[in-house]
This record gives structure tokens, C-alpha cells and sequence, in this order.
């Protein structure tokens, strides 16, 4: 979409408003340019010298705070950050509906040699010419001749990073020139995808994005560690632990501690923490080449029990227990994109994906939840959440 801002307001009065958490999106022509005037002796944007580490067997070069745009409306914002040095976005087809690649492609305009662009195949694609012909949608709407990385989601189970389909669309769009490096991205039962990944002696996908932050296990370290070694790039998300904001902490963010609890580990590449405006992009980039201290682990410690009763580890250990096969993970991540991300949008699509005979409402049908969360979770209490968000 556009940036709607009106004709007297110049760049740097949306920068100093972009800082104040403030965009076009949610403010119109003539509030955009009062609230411009209003801050306009704010703090001017300064953002620090990137970090890089190196992208895997990609062997790309990329800032440890890259750009995760799902939730962005402006692509202003997202240029903001590739002028400062942060050279990886990462988006997808699915995210509003096509229409983030277009913000994507807006904010690429005059960067595109000095950025990598990773997007992700729509989850329910399962034929050949139908990937082909996705990928081909998101190359129009970035404007780009090329994807740096192709990412495929492999929440479903760990074997479907080796089905044949995904695999012979990726070649073939390789060999065309339209893709450079293939990934897998996953957020439910990650061990199991990184130790497959791990495993795999085609080394076929050159990458992995993966839900990772400090309520992490050390299975799932480890499991990252044999994934790296194996010259797997490995991309953070879900670094923030769901973006929540509990009063627990006042006015504290957790959020550049969450951020360097992450970046701590040397086998995660990059982070691609979602970033909505000028003051996000700022809170995150400034912990680049920040070490985690004493009063992060504090911070994190407070936030930590605070979203325990409604974080969810996406381990998808409890959905062997459901004598319906719901799927919890999938429900819970959808509650979290209400609940945290606060984007009922992102939150809904992504909760009717869940074939009906597998969403919340199959829970009814029980007496009482037997499906067990091995960190406390209620999840008869959470199903019952869900049926009340999104029906």
C-alpha cells in the first residue's frame, strides 16, 4: 500500500513520526501532519553499524537484526532499515494476502542488489506447477527478477521437507534463474525438522527458519547445532516469545532481551523479529553487537512467568494425546498472533487453515480434555479461547 502522508510532509517528519510508533495506516491525511508538527523537535532516527554473520552453505553475508515484515504497512519503514545496513527481509505470499510482497517489493526499489529477499510458499500448495506458479506471483508483486531464498513450511511433519513436489519446483524455478537458495521454515515440532535437516545427505534446503527464543529447550539448541554444523543457515523467529506486553513489567520492554538472549548463539544467523514502525525497528537494530547482561536475564525471568500461562512451545508434543487430533500448536500460534502480535487479521487466516474436523471446535464433543502440556499449559482453556476469538 502507499504511504499516505499529505504533500507538506516531508521525509523527515515521517521519520521523526515513525518513531513514536505512529503511521498512515492508523492516523489519517490531516491527523498524519498535526502529529508531524507535534513531534517535530522528536529524536531523529539514528541506528547502529550492522552486524554480519554468514548465512550457512549460503555463504550471504547478513546483519544478525534482519527485517521480518509480516505485520510492516509501510515500506518507508522497511527502507528506513535497508539504508541503515539491514540487508534481510523475510516475507511471505500469504502474508495479507499477497499484499506484504507488494509493500516489500516498494521498499526493494534501489536496494535490491544490496538486500536478500527470502518469502515462503503458501502452506496448502502440494502440486509441482502449483509452487512454480506461486513463486512466479511473488516475483511480480516484489518487482524482482530473483528470491534469494524460497522458503517451504514444513509444519505439517518433518517429511515433508522430503516430498518430491516442492523439490522439482525448486529446481526447476533454480534453473531458471528465479530462485537462489532453497529453505525450510517451521514452527511446530521444530527438533524434529532441524535433526531431519541435519540429516539429510542431498543438503538439498540450504536453510532453516525456525521458532526460537529464550522458553526454548535445550533439545531444540541442540538440535540447531547439528542443523548449523551441517552447513544449514539458520534464521530466528518468534524471538520475542509472542510480543506480548504483561504488566508484570510496566513500562520495561523485554524485547532487546528476548533479542539477545537469541543473538547469544552463534549458530543463529540472523533474527528476523517482526517490525511494525520506526520505533520497533529502532528498539530492535540497537541490540546488534550488544551482549546479553545480568539485568536481561532479570527482565527475562519477570516476562518469562508472566506469559507462562498462555505462551505455547509449539512443540506439538500434546496432539499425540488428543483423541480428535486437534491441532493445538497450530490454535495456539493463532492465539498468540491475536493475543500478542494483536493482528486478529494474521490471527484468523492463520486459524482457518486448520481443517474443521482438527479446529477448537471438535473440543466440545469431549467430556474433558485428556491432551496433556508437558509445561502446564491449559489447553481445554485455551481451545475454549480460541472457539470464543474466531468462532
Amino acid at each position: 500500500m502507499p504511504i499516505a502522508k499529505p504533500p507538506e510532509m516531508n521525509r523527515r517528519d515521517f521519520l521523526k513520526l515513525g518513531l513514536m510508533g505512529t503511521t498512515s495506516t492508523i492516523l489519517g491525511g490531516n491527523a498524519l501532519a498535526e502529529a508531524a508538527q507535534m513531534y517535530a523537535q522528536a529524536e531523529t532516527l539514528a541506528l547502529p553499524t550492522p552486524v554480519y554473520r554468514t548465512l550457512g552453505r549460503t555463504g550471504l553475508r547478513v546483519s544478525v537484526v534482519g527485517f521480518g515484515a509480516m505485520l510492516t504497512p509501510e515500506p518507508e519503514v522497511i527502507r528506513v532499515a535497508f539504508e541503515h545496513g539491514i540487508n534481510y527481509v523475510n516475507t511471505s505470499r500469504k502474508y495479507m494476502a499477497g499484499k506484504n510482497e507488494e509493500i516489500v517489493g516498494k521498499a526493494l526499489k534501489g536496494f535490491r542488489d544490496k538486500v536478500y529477499v527470502a518469502t515462503k510458499i503458501q502452506t496448502e500448495l502440494n502440486t509441482t506447477e502449483a509452487i512454480v506458479r506461486d513463486v512466479e506471483a511473488s516475483l511480480k508483486a516484489l518487482g524482482t527478477d530473483h528470491i534469494d531464498v524460497i522458503q517451504l513450511d514444513a509444519n505439517t511433519d518433518k517429511d515433508r521437507i522430503f516430498r518430491p513436489e516442492a523439490r522439482e519446483a525448486f529446481t526447476r524455478l533454480k534453473e531458471q534463474g528465479k530462485v537462489r537458495f532453497f529453505g525450510a521454515t517451521v514452527h511446530k515440532s521444530p527438533v524434529d525438522v532441524a535433526n531431519a535437516l541435519a540429516d539429510d545427505k542431498s543438503r538439498f534446503f540450504d536453510t532453516l527458519l525456525v521458532a526460537y527464543n529464550f522458553k526454548s529447550g535445550k533439545d531444540l539448541t541442540d538440535a540447531i547445532a547439528r542443523a548449523a554444523k551441517a552447513g544449514i543457515g539458520i534464521i530466528a523467529m518468534k524471538t520475542q516469545t509472542g510480543g506480548y506486553a504483561p504488566s508484570a513489567l510496566g513500562s520495561l520492554s523485554p524485547h532487546q532481551a528476548a533479542l539477545k538472549w537469541a543473538l547469544q548463539n552463534p549458530d543463529i544467523a540472523v533474527a528476523v523479529p517482526g517490525m511494525r514502525n520506526l520505533a520497533e525497528l529502532k528498539e530492535d537494530s540497537a541490540v546488534m553487537g550488544v551482549p546479553l547482561k545480568a539485568d536481561d536475564r532479570r527482565i527475562l525471568q519477570i516476562y518469562g512467568a508472566a506469559v507462562q500461562p498462555y505462551y505455547c512451545h509449539l512443540c506439538g508434543a500434546c496432539e499425540g494425546s488428543c483423541p480428535h487430533g486437534v491441532e493445538i500448536s497450530t490454535i495456539n500460534r493463532s492465539l498468540m498472533y491475536a493475543e500478542g502480535y494483536r493482528s486478529h487479521d494474521l490471527a484468523l487466516s492463520t486459524y482457518r487453515e486448520i481443517p474443521p474436523p482438527a479446529s477448537a471446535s471438535a473440543c466440545l464433543d469431549c467430556a474433558g480434555c485428556v491432551a496433556q502440556c508437558g509445561k502446564g499449559l491449559d489447553i481445554s482453556a485455551r481451545m475454549e479461547r480460541a472457539r470464543h476469538l474466531f468462532g
